[in-house]
């Protein structure tokens, strides 16, 4: 009945916050992988990956849109689903699409949806320092929250297009001052894309909670990539920060798993997967 009580008590627990916090103080690389169904879920997961992020990239590698902006709520809910049944060890974040989070009382209501509907241990949601208050009024309410600064793709119409965020000091600064505000008002975690590596870790150094990059350097406490972009099914051009771990590997299992490795051994991302 009181299954939290009972994992307590196992030799490998699932991964929840506490886990991921001890992680980044420990110095223990964390492995993350986006996911969208049950099967691949479960590859993942067995794979040994930490966290998994029901993420609305599945607009662009599922739909096939150009961008995340069309994916929905109702999306965000199916996939988690989905992809919740898949796990035993991973901690599942859901991301919040484009316009679900205007208000804290919309953010609240669709958090709520994504977890109670979802299956989501997590919310993430795009936005700097103007999201301060959904945050806190989400971490008033025990939602626990992944605040995404760098690059954002749900505004990617109005910076126009995929760019390097963070390259002029100015911006630098902005960016960790952006991401210690977003901690201070309930961010259990920071995710941060696409930033030159001495971003990556002064916004590392900065925080107490842990960082997940995506193309934002060695330095940060771990790594995602979008799980279709790393077994090279991604349609058209891909970051400069993937790497194809499916060259040399016979099944979608050993290539995850050669990403764990990697992630954890801090032989990925290597220089050429990274921005200056």
């Amino acid at each position: 009945m009181y299954t939290q009580l009972e994992q307590r008590g196992m030799s490998d627990p699932p991964v929840n916050i506490g886990t991921l916090r001890r992680m980044k103080q420990d110095g223990e690389p964390i492995a993350c992988l986006t996911a969208y169904d049950a099967s691949y879920a479960a590859v993942v997961d067995a794979a040994r990956t930490d966290l998994v992020l029901v993420g609305d990239s599945l607009g662009m590698v599922v739909q096939g849109h150009d961008t995340t902006v069309p994916v929905t709520v109702e999306d965000i809910i199916y996939h988690s689903r989905a992809v919740a049944r898949g796990l035993r060890h991973a901690f599942m974040v859901a991301d919040m699409p484009f316009m679900s989070y205007t208000s804290p009382e919309q953010a609240l209501e669709n958090s709520v949806r994504l977890m109670q509907e979802g299956g989501a241990m997590m919310i993430k949601l795009e936005g700097g320092v103007g999201q301060i208050e959904i945050v806190e009024h989400l971490a008033r309410h025990d939602i626990p929250v992944c605040a995404h600064v760098g690059l954002k793709p749900q505004s990617v119409h109005k910076i126009g297009g995929f760019r390097v965020q963070g390259r002029e000091p100015d911006e630098q600064a902005r960016l960790v001052n952006a991401a210690a505000r977003l901690q201070d008002a309930g961010a259990d975690i920071v995710l941060l894309e696409c930033v030159p590596n001495e971003v990556g870790k002064a916004v590392t150094e900065e925080l107490d909670v842990p960082v997940i990059g995506i193309g934002a350097g060695p330095d940060v406490d771990g790594q995602i990539l979008v799980l279709y972009d790393i077994l090279d099914i991604t349609m058209g051009r891909t970051p400069r920060f993937v790497r194809n771990f499916q060259e040399g590997h016979d099944s979608p299992r050993a290539a995850v798993e050669a990403y764990v490795l990697a992630v954890k051994n801090r032989e990925y991302p290597a220089p050429e997967h990274c921005f200056s």
